[in-house]
């Protein structure tokens, strides 16, 4: 019997997330969920319902899992624990900071549903925070670094969009390579922000605007730009498709730690992502966790969950015999 998937939300994410279904044969997509005008909606998979997401409460015994894939980080903490009464849900929220209260509230809801909601799926949080933990754990005597990129900051370019003069933008978070090379080499550096990555922006602007004040505005905006270095260029529409088009991320988590009877023995732990997509990438993992979540549910369990607490054979569409025979 498939796993049968309902996605809330169609941009980027959801696109990923149907093609992510289709990779596995144990799942099926039922339905997608939206706000928008449903003929609006093309899906790639055929026999699938488009629905308003007014029905949704009208759809919790032909769903197993809801993926949550709409609106931004802002919608999330009112959408997650809302769907969470009615279905086992997955969502991507990625501001870090707020993880806690958000686990509180979708907690909450979940029980109340008697489902499970995993949240803060991707890969930063996500399979980046899972190897913080197995690193940190296991080289306790150490210090840990986290870097972004080469790739493309969807909430910076956003930010850069905003500025009065600009018709359209693309921002890349590039790791700092003499700071990466320290890490590497076990010398366990003080780093600052600006020390660790640099930012690029790729900017196009309105005929007649002043270019002078938008890169001003750029280099001094408070929380996204303004403790970085920060580089931008002016181009052409044209160059921005023919360039800047895709949505490539990635990074490295780095652990450096020390062991001995005199600390004098030191090992590097690194993990690292190349995506040529983002969204694609996150879809793939956000598909892995809805299979943990309908298992869980199925064993009789309910309540919030992030990666830390469900095991890895959950994740596999392998049975465990399978898993000890060829992976262990």
């Amino acid at each position: 019997m498939s796993i049968r998937i309902g996605i809330y939300g169609y941009g980027n994410l959801g696109r990923g997330v149907e093609n992510a279904i289709r990779q596995n044969p144990d799942m099926e997509l039922v339905a997608v969920f939206t706000r928008r005008d449903p003929s609006s909606i093309k899906i790639n998979t055929a026999g699938v319902s488009v629905l308003h997401a007014d029905e949704l409460p009208k759809m919790t015994d032909k769903i197993d899992v809801l993926i949550l894939c709409g609106g931004s980080a802002k919608d999330l903490p009112m959408q997650t624990p809302e769907m969470a009464k009615m279905y086992n849900v997955v969502d991507s929220f990625d501001t870090h900071a707020k993880i806690p209260q958000h686990f509180e509230n979708v907690d909450e809801a979940a029980k109340l549903g008697n489902k499970v909601a995993v949240i803060s799926v991707g890969w930063d949080p996500g399979m980046f925070s899972v190897n913080r933990m197995y690193a940190e754990t296991i080289l306790p005597d150490g210090e840990s670094y986290t870097f972004w990129g080469k790739g493309v900051s969807q909430g910076h370019s956003d930010a850069i969009r905003k500025i009065e003069g600009v018709l359209d933008a693309k921002q890349y978070t590039i790791p700092v390579e003499k700071a990466l090379e320290s890490v590497r080499n076990g010398e366990n550096p003080k780093l600052s922000t600006r020390e660790k990555h640099t930012r690029e922006c790729f900017v196009v602007a309105e005929d007649g605007a002043d270019k002078e004040r938008i890169e001003r505005e750029i280099k001094t905006m408070p929380d996204y730009f303004a403790d970085y270095d920060t580089t931008v260029h002016f181009i052409t529409k044209g160059e921005l498709v023919r360039d800047h088009s895709g949505i490539p991320h990635g990074g490295f988590v780095i652990r450096s730690g020390k062991t001995g009877e005199n600390f004098e023995n030191n090992h590097i732990i690194e993990y690292s992502l190349k995506l040529d997509s983002n969204p694609e990438f996150t879809s793939s993992v956000i598909v892995a966790y809805a299979r943990a979540a309908y298992r869980m549910n199925k064993n009789g369990d309910s309540g919030c969950k992030t990666v830390f607490d469900i095991a890895p054979a959950l994740l596999s569409p392998k049975s465990n015999e399978e898993l000890r025979k060829n992976l262990l």
